[in-house]
Order: C-alpha cells, then structure tokens, then sequence
C-alpha cells in the first residue's frame, strides 16, 4: 500500500470514530438524570426564569433538533454557550488550552529523557542490582497516584525548602508579558524578558515533574524491552568486534534501532496527557483546560463540560491519527 493510500484509509477510518466519539458525549451528558437547567441553580427559580434560561441556551428543542444544531455548530468551531454567563466556550478553551499544552510539552520530555536515559541503563546490566532498581522505580512511579506525588512534591520543595511556589496563589500573567502564543515560557522569550521566564518557569516545574515521573515508568519498561533485543543483534556484535566505543553503539546504533516503538509511545501518551492531565492541574492550580473543566462541574455548568470533554477527545482522536501517519512514514513495513 502506498503513503497515500495509507492516509487517505486512516483519514477515513477517523472521521466515523469522531462520529461515534460525539454522538456518545451528546447521548450519555443526556441520559444522566436529572434536568442539566434545574441543577444549574442553586435554589429554587421561578418557571419563566428557566424557560428563559432554556431557550437561550437551546435546551427547549426536539433532542433531534440539539444534536443536529451540535453537530452543525461545532463544524463551524462552535462549543456552545456557557451556563454560567452565555460566553462562547470556543473562547474559554482557547484561553486555557496553551497552558494545558505547555505542561503536557514539558511533562513529555522530562518523561522521555528520564524514560530512555533509564531504560538504556537498565538493560546495559541485565539482571543486576541497576536493573532490579530502575526496574523497580518505574514500577512504583507508575502505581504512585499523580495528585499524591503533587503534594508530596509540594510539601518538599514549597513548604518545606521555600524553593518553588506551591501554585496556590498562581497568578502569571501579573508577571508576563502579554501573550503571543498563550505558552507562558515562549512568550517570554519572545518578549525578550527573561524574569518572566524564571517566574514562569518555577510555576511549571514542579508540576512537569509530577507528571513527568508518574509517566516515565512506561519509557523505562518499553526502552528496555527494546534495547535487550537489539543489543543482541548481528551489527552490534559487528559493532563490538570492530573496536567501536560503547557509547557509539548503544546511542548511536543500538538505540536508534529500538525507538520506533518508543516513539509511537510517545504521540499516544502525548494526547493522553492533554486530556489526563486534570489531576496535576487541580493539584497545582495551574490554569488550564483540566482545571477549567473542574471549575465548570462545580458551577454545574453542563454545556461547558460538554464542550471541553468533545474538544479533547477531537484532540486525542487527532493526534492519534498524525502518530500512525508518521510511524508509516518512518517504517514503510506499517503500510503492508
């Protein structure tokens, strides 16, 4: 099969499993029980404040004629209208989303350096007190909830040491510049301000961390399984009796070999970070679009927590099929 034909088959492949992901979210936000207008207040309302309420937010029509008009508005970009104060909720996701993105970056790459870095350790010492370590580490820091880590972390580092801020009182836009991209560190540095990169910086490591080390245990795992099979391989034996160093062939040879896998590994926990990422951003009140998300269920806001949870499983839906496209790119063994 041809790259071209490869991708126009997944393009297809998605578009019915984006479908069906709607479709889902639609049906079961409304199979709950309980009428979505009347939870929203707290106390009692009069019936022609919540005719008012409904119609405005067109929860009055035919369940056919709100799936239709949902379907239709979100070709358009459009998530609906918040409960809370009738704003787009496009807008409130594009606010929030760059710095659910910007943990996610940086949570991914302390991941995978940690990941690999460990991973190939392990396996240079089959068997040893390394291994069994490492092995061990990856284990536990998998199986570590990610909000007792936070803080743990928090305790340490925030209250203990005085070294980070605990993200109570998290306010960065005092201290940025106005923003470009909506990632905190790159406005920064494109404003050529380099206290704002540290202030934003200290507010985004200890989370990064958390959520960084709770996921290398799965590069651990994966960059050693891979590695012990490659470095048994006839080029690295080649390679040994060449004289070549043993830095060349682990890093330059033996691990370039093992990370197709890796990699792929890496674009699904990417988009399982942009949507898992609730608890990490609770934790550390870091203003994104899984705080936002927690913030609407606690103002019963149920078109916003409609809108945010189709707008990340589009995402993940997404980036799931650019990995596959890029994996077949790489390994033309995938196309066959």
């Amino acid at each position: 099969m041809s790259l071209r034909s490869f991708i126009v088959s997944r393009v297809l492949l998605t578009i019915p499993m984006i479908f069906v992901l709607l479709t889902l979210v639609f049906v079961i936000l409304r199979i709950i029980p309980g009428d979505p207008a009347l939870l929203h207040f707290e106390r009692g309302v009069s019936p022609e404040v919540l005719a008012e309420f409904r119609a405005r937010l067109g929860l009055d029509r035919p369940i056919w004629e709100q799936y239709v008009n949902y379907i239709a508005g979100l070709f358009r970009g459009d998530f609906g209208l918040s409960m809370q104060d009738y704003s787009p909720i496009s807008q409130h996701i594009a606010i929030r989303f760059p710095a659910t993105l910007e943990l996610t970056i940086y949570a991914m790459l302390f991941a995978v350096l940690l990941g690999v870095f460990l991973g190939v350790k392990s396996s240079k010492r089959y068997n040893s007190t390394r291994d069994v370590s490492i092995r061990l580490f990856g284990i536990v820091t998998y199986a570590i909830p990610v909000f007792f880590l936070g803080m743990l972390l928090q305790l340490v580092f925030s209250v203990w040491l005085g070294w980070f801020p605990s993200g109570l009182r998290f306010n960065p836009r005092y201290h940025l510049p106005p923003p470009v991209t909506g990632l905190y560190t790159i406005d920064s540095i494109l404003a050529g301000d380099f206290y704002a990169f540290l202030i934003s910086f200290q507010y985004l490591l200890l989370p990064s961390v958390t959520l960084g080390t709770v996921l290398c245990g799965i590069f651990i795992r994966l960059t050693r399984t891979n590695m012990l099979e490659t470095l048994r391989m006839d080029f690295v034996v080649a390679g040994e009796a060449r004289g070549l160093s043993e830095g060349t062939i682990t890093y330059g040879y033996a691990l370039k070999n093992a990370f197709l896998p890796i990699m792929t590994m890496i674009g699904l926990q990417f988009a399982a970070l942009l949507a898992g990422a609730v608890l990490t951003e609770t934790t550390f009140s870091w203003p994104g679009l899984g705080r936002y998300l927690i913030d609407r269920i606690y103002y019963r806001d149920y078109t916003a927590i409609q809108g945010t949870v189709v707008f990340f499983g589009i995402l993940v839906t997404l980036v799931t099929l650019v990995v596959d496209v890029l994996y077949a790119i790489i390994d033309p063994r995938i196309r066959l």
